[in-house]
Protein backbone atom coordinates (compact mmCIF):
# COMPACT_ATOMS: atom_id res chain seq x y z
CA UNK A 1 0.00 0.00 0.00
CA UNK A 2 2.67 2.33 0.99
CA UNK A 3 4.84 2.51 -2.46
CA UNK A 4 1.76 3.29 -4.70
CA UNK A 5 0.96 5.86 -2.03
CA UNK A 6 3.93 7.30 -2.40
CA UNK A 7 4.16 7.14 -6.14
CA UNK A 8 0.81 8.53 -6.45
CA UNK A 9 1.48 11.31 -4.25
CA UNK A 10 3.67 13.43 -6.25
CA UNK A 11 2.57 17.14 -6.51
CA UNK A 12 3.66 19.30 -8.68
CA UNK A 13 3.56 22.05 -5.89
CA UNK A 14 7.07 23.55 -5.67
CA UNK A 15 8.81 21.89 -2.85
CA UNK A 16 11.51 23.86 -0.28
CA UNK A 17 14.54 21.96 0.42
CA UNK A 18 16.90 22.99 3.29
CA UNK A 19 19.60 24.53 2.34
CA UNK A 20 22.69 24.73 5.01
CA UNK A 21 23.93 28.38 4.77
CA UNK A 22 28.09 28.50 4.85
CA UNK A 23 29.73 26.94 7.85
CA UNK A 24 26.72 26.00 9.75
CA UNK A 25 26.43 22.62 11.47
CA UNK A 26 24.34 20.16 9.11
CA UNK A 27 20.57 19.46 9.87
CA UNK A 28 19.59 22.83 11.74
CA UNK A 29 19.33 26.03 10.49
CA UNK A 30 18.60 28.77 12.89
CA UNK A 31 17.96 32.03 10.71
CA UNK A 32 16.53 35.75 11.60
CA UNK A 33 13.24 36.24 10.15
CA UNK A 34 14.39 39.72 8.94
CA UNK A 35 17.01 38.03 6.65
CA UNK A 36 14.69 35.48 5.33
CA UNK A 37 13.42 37.26 2.24
CA UNK A 38 16.99 38.15 1.17
CA UNK A 39 18.13 34.64 1.76
CA UNK A 40 15.51 33.04 -0.11
CA UNK A 41 16.43 35.47 -2.97
CA UNK A 42 19.86 34.23 -3.06
CA UNK A 43 18.85 30.61 -3.62
CA UNK A 44 16.94 31.34 -6.40
CA UNK A 45 13.44 31.41 -4.12
CA UNK A 46 10.95 33.65 -4.37
CA UNK A 47 10.24 34.67 -0.69
CA UNK A 48 6.62 35.26 -0.74
CA UNK A 49 5.83 32.51 -3.43
CA UNK A 50 3.51 29.60 -2.21
CA UNK A 51 6.08 26.72 -0.92
CA UNK A 52 6.17 23.03 0.05
CA UNK A 53 8.92 22.86 2.51
CA UNK A 54 10.08 19.47 3.62
CA UNK A 55 11.30 20.13 7.36
CA UNK A 56 9.87 21.71 10.46
CA UNK A 57 9.59 25.31 11.22
CA UNK A 58 9.66 26.92 14.38
CA UNK A 59 8.92 30.35 14.29
CA UNK A 60 9.52 32.71 17.31
CA UNK A 61 7.91 36.25 16.96
CA UNK A 62 9.76 38.63 19.61
CA UNK A 63 7.71 41.12 21.55
CA UNK A 64 7.08 44.03 19.59
CA UNK A 65 7.24 42.69 16.29
CA UNK A 66 5.12 40.63 13.88
CA UNK A 67 5.00 38.45 10.82
CA UNK A 68 2.34 37.30 8.42
CA UNK A 69 1.97 33.79 7.17
CA UNK A 70 -0.53 31.48 5.11
CA UNK A 71 -0.60 27.91 6.06
CA UNK A 72 -2.93 25.48 4.01
CA UNK A 73 -5.03 28.37 3.63
CA UNK A 74 -5.11 29.73 6.94
CA UNK A 75 -3.51 33.39 7.13
CA UNK A 76 -2.02 34.00 10.89
CA UNK A 77 -0.24 36.66 12.68
CA UNK A 78 2.36 36.01 14.77
CA UNK A 79 3.22 38.63 17.21
CA UNK A 80 4.62 39.57 20.76
CA UNK A 81 6.10 36.74 22.03
CA UNK A 82 3.97 33.97 19.84
CA UNK A 83 5.43 31.09 18.08
CA UNK A 84 4.08 29.11 15.06
CA UNK A 85 4.84 25.65 14.26
CA UNK A 86 5.02 24.96 10.31
CA UNK A 87 5.32 20.77 9.31
CA UNK A 88 6.43 19.13 6.19
CA UNK A 89 4.45 18.90 3.60
CA UNK A 90 2.30 22.32 4.39
CA UNK A 91 2.17 24.94 1.82
CA UNK A 92 3.14 28.44 3.53
CA UNK A 93 3.38 31.88 2.10
CA UNK A 94 4.91 34.40 3.81
CA UNK A 95 3.83 38.02 4.01
CA UNK A 96 4.95 40.95 2.73
CA UNK A 97 5.87 42.10 6.39
CA UNK A 98 8.68 39.54 6.41
CA UNK A 99 11.74 42.05 6.47
CA UNK A 100 9.96 43.52 8.86
CA UNK A 101 9.33 40.38 11.22
CA UNK A 102 11.75 40.52 14.54
CA UNK A 103 12.36 36.94 16.29
CA UNK A 104 14.38 33.46 15.03
CA UNK A 105 13.43 30.59 12.85
CA UNK A 106 14.49 27.33 13.75
CA UNK A 107 14.31 24.97 10.47
CA UNK A 108 15.13 21.09 10.87
CA UNK A 109 14.64 17.59 8.83
CA UNK A 110 12.16 15.19 10.08
CA UNK A 111 15.01 13.06 10.75
CA UNK A 112 17.19 15.36 13.01
CA UNK A 113 15.80 15.27 16.31
CA UNK A 114 16.27 11.59 18.29
CA UNK A 115 13.84 8.90 17.38
CA UNK A 116 12.16 9.02 20.92
CA UNK A 117 11.19 12.91 20.58
CA UNK A 118 10.47 12.41 16.80
CA UNK A 119 8.04 9.78 18.01
CA UNK A 120 6.32 11.59 20.52
CA UNK A 121 6.63 15.35 20.82
CA UNK A 122 7.08 16.03 17.43
CA UNK A 123 4.44 13.51 15.86
CA UNK A 124 1.99 15.26 18.46
CA UNK A 125 2.05 18.49 17.40
CA UNK A 126 0.13 19.45 13.64
CA UNK A 127 -1.40 22.19 11.50
CA UNK A 128 -1.92 24.33 15.15
CA UNK A 129 -2.29 27.72 15.52
CA UNK A 130 0.62 29.99 16.96
CA UNK A 131 0.74 30.27 20.82
CA UNK A 132 1.60 32.79 23.26
CA UNK A 133 3.12 30.78 26.21
CA UNK A 134 2.20 31.74 29.51
CA UNK A 135 4.47 31.13 32.56
CA UNK A 136 6.23 28.69 33.09
CA UNK A 137 6.05 27.52 29.81
CA UNK A 138 7.23 31.26 28.02
CA UNK A 139 10.41 31.47 30.31
CA UNK A 140 11.67 27.66 29.80
CA UNK A 141 11.09 28.38 25.70
CA UNK A 142 13.24 31.25 25.50
CA UNK A 143 15.92 29.40 27.83
CA UNK A 144 15.92 26.82 25.85
CA UNK A 145 16.41 28.89 22.42
CA UNK A 146 18.87 30.49 23.88
CA UNK A 147 20.51 27.37 24.84
CA UNK A 148 20.44 26.55 21.00
CA UNK A 149 21.53 29.32 19.79
CA UNK A 150 24.95 30.02 22.20
CA UNK A 151 25.34 25.88 20.84
CA UNK A 152 24.56 26.41 17.02
CA UNK A 153 26.90 29.59 16.50
CA UNK A 154 29.62 27.64 18.64
CA UNK A 155 30.09 25.37 15.97
CA UNK A 156 34.42 25.11 16.26
CA UNK A 157 34.26 24.59 20.17
CA UNK A 158 33.52 21.04 19.96
CA UNK A 159 34.55 18.13 16.66
CA UNK A 160 31.83 18.38 14.12
CA UNK A 161 29.97 15.03 15.74
CA UNK A 162 30.00 16.41 18.76
CA UNK A 163 28.35 19.66 18.00
CA UNK A 164 26.02 17.92 16.06
CA UNK A 165 24.65 15.66 18.87
CA UNK A 166 24.49 18.93 21.37
CA UNK A 167 22.34 20.26 19.31
CA UNK A 168 20.21 17.17 18.72
CA UNK A 169 20.05 17.09 22.17
CA UNK A 170 18.72 21.19 23.01
CA UNK A 171 16.39 20.66 19.96
CA UNK A 172 15.09 18.24 21.87
CA UNK A 173 14.78 20.02 24.88
CA UNK A 174 13.42 22.88 22.62
CA UNK A 175 10.70 20.47 20.47
CA UNK A 176 9.29 19.28 23.84
CA UNK A 177 9.06 22.12 25.86
CA UNK A 178 7.06 23.37 22.66
CA UNK A 179 4.86 20.77 22.09
CA UNK A 180 3.77 21.00 26.15
CA UNK A 181 3.05 24.12 25.50
CA UNK A 182 0.33 23.34 23.18
CA UNK A 183 -0.72 20.57 25.07
CA UNK A 184 -1.47 22.60 28.20
CA UNK A 185 -3.97 24.52 26.04
CA UNK A 186 -7.33 23.84 27.88
CA UNK A 187 -9.47 21.13 26.02
CA UNK A 188 -6.50 19.85 23.59
CA UNK A 189 -6.59 15.95 23.46
CA UNK A 190 -3.74 13.89 24.32
CA UNK A 191 -2.67 12.24 21.01
CA UNK A 192 -2.75 8.63 21.18
CA UNK A 193 -0.56 5.42 19.93
CA UNK A 194 -3.01 4.40 17.63
CA UNK A 195 -3.83 7.50 16.33
CA UNK A 196 -0.49 8.01 15.25
CA UNK A 197 0.15 5.56 13.69
CA UNK A 198 -3.15 5.58 11.58
CA UNK A 199 -2.09 9.37 10.78
CA UNK A 200 1.35 8.57 9.56
CA UNK A 201 -0.35 5.81 6.96
CA UNK A 202 -2.93 8.22 6.16
CA UNK A 203 -0.03 10.74 5.19
CA UNK A 204 1.78 8.15 3.28
CA UNK A 205 -0.94 6.36 1.93
CA UNK A 206 -4.29 9.02 1.17
CA UNK A 207 -3.35 9.05 -2.40
CA UNK A 208 -3.68 4.69 -2.91
CA UNK A 209 -7.17 4.38 -0.54
CA UNK A 210 -9.65 5.88 0.91
CA UNK A 211 -11.24 2.97 2.91
CA UNK A 212 -10.61 2.28 6.70
CA UNK A 213 -11.09 -1.16 6.30
CA UNK A 214 -7.31 -0.87 4.17
CA UNK A 215 -5.99 1.03 6.73
CA UNK A 216 -7.03 -1.24 9.63
CA UNK A 217 -5.67 -4.29 7.92
CA UNK A 218 -2.52 -2.98 7.46
CA UNK A 219 -1.39 -1.94 11.32
CA UNK A 220 -3.33 -4.79 12.51
CA UNK A 221 -6.39 -2.89 13.73
CA UNK A 222 -10.60 -2.85 13.09
CA UNK A 223 -12.13 -0.25 11.98
CA UNK A 224 -13.52 0.25 15.47
CA UNK A 225 -10.74 1.00 16.95
CA UNK A 226 -9.10 3.03 14.40
CA UNK A 227 -12.50 5.27 14.53
CA UNK A 228 -12.56 5.48 18.24
CA UNK A 229 -8.72 6.63 18.32
CA UNK A 230 -9.01 9.21 15.62
CA UNK A 231 -12.80 10.60 17.20
CA UNK A 232 -10.60 10.80 20.45
CA UNK A 233 -8.29 13.28 19.38
CA UNK A 234 -9.56 14.95 16.10
CA UNK A 235 -13.44 14.11 17.31
CA UNK A 236 -14.02 12.48 13.13
CA UNK A 237 -14.46 9.73 12.35
CA UNK A 238 -11.21 7.66 10.53
CA UNK A 239 -12.78 8.33 7.26
CA UNK A 240 -13.49 11.33 7.78
CA UNK A 241 -10.35 12.15 8.58
CA UNK A 242 -9.14 10.00 5.77
CA UNK A 243 -11.32 12.35 3.79
CA UNK A 244 -10.49 15.49 5.31
CA UNK A 245 -6.46 14.74 4.18
CA UNK A 246 -7.63 14.08 0.77
CA UNK A 247 -9.64 16.98 0.50
CA UNK A 248 -6.80 18.97 1.78
CA UNK A 249 -4.07 17.95 -0.72
CA UNK A 250 -6.71 19.01 -4.04
CA UNK A 251 -6.89 22.21 -2.44
CA UNK A 252 -3.26 22.52 -2.41
CA UNK A 253 -3.00 21.03 -5.64
CA UNK A 254 -5.88 23.57 -7.00
CA UNK A 255 -4.76 26.46 -5.35
CA UNK A 256 -0.98 26.62 -6.06
CA UNK A 257 -0.75 24.29 -8.92
CA UNK A 258 -0.41 24.14 -12.74
CA UNK A 259 -2.10 20.49 -13.07
CA UNK A 260 -6.05 20.21 -14.82
CA UNK A 261 -8.75 19.20 -12.86
CA UNK A 262 -8.33 15.62 -14.03
CA UNK A 263 -4.45 15.39 -13.21
CA UNK A 264 -5.35 16.12 -9.80
CA UNK A 265 -7.89 13.23 -9.69
CA UNK A 266 -5.86 10.71 -10.93
CA UNK A 267 -3.35 11.67 -8.93
CA UNK A 268 -5.03 11.66 -5.66
CA UNK A 269 -6.69 8.18 -6.93
CA UNK A 270 -9.93 8.71 -8.45
CA UNK A 271 -11.25 6.67 -11.28
CA UNK A 272 -12.11 10.00 -13.13
CA UNK A 273 -12.70 13.81 -12.64
CA UNK A 274 -16.38 13.52 -12.50
CA UNK A 275 -16.01 10.75 -9.59
CA UNK A 276 -13.62 13.75 -7.76
CA UNK A 277 -15.66 16.65 -8.59
CA UNK A 278 -18.33 15.08 -6.57
CA UNK A 279 -16.03 13.51 -4.01
CA UNK A 280 -14.60 17.60 -3.57
CA UNK A 281 -17.88 19.14 -3.51
CA UNK A 282 -19.67 17.23 -1.18
CA UNK A 283 -16.68 18.53 1.13
CA UNK A 284 -16.16 21.84 0.53
CA UNK A 285 -19.34 22.98 -1.08
CA UNK A 286 -17.82 23.72 -4.50
CA UNK A 287 -16.83 22.30 -7.38
CA UNK A 288 -13.14 22.24 -7.99
CA UNK A 289 -12.55 24.82 -10.76
CA UNK A 290 -14.97 27.14 -8.71
CA UNK A 291 -12.86 26.68 -5.75
CA UNK A 292 -9.07 27.21 -7.75
CA UNK A 293 -10.71 30.11 -9.40
CA UNK A 294 -11.56 31.94 -6.01
CA UNK A 295 -8.62 30.66 -4.27
CA UNK A 296 -6.14 31.84 -7.44
CA UNK A 297 -8.53 35.27 -7.25
CA UNK A 298 -7.74 35.77 -3.76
Amino acid sequence: MGKNGQDAQRSVIRDLTLRRTAGSPPGLELVQLAGLAERARRHGNDPYASLRPAFHQLVHVRPGSRATVSVDFTRYEVSDGAWLWIHPGQVQRWGTDLPGAQGPLVAFPAGFPDTETAASSVADVASLHPLTPGAPHAEGLSRALEHLRYEYEAMAELPLESHVQVLRHLLAVLVVRLARAYGSEHGRPTTNETFRRFRAAVERDFPATRRVEDYAAALGYNRRTLTRATEAVTGMSAKRYIDERVALEAKRELAHGPSTVAAVAARLGFADASDFTKFFRQRTGTTPTGFRRTARGA
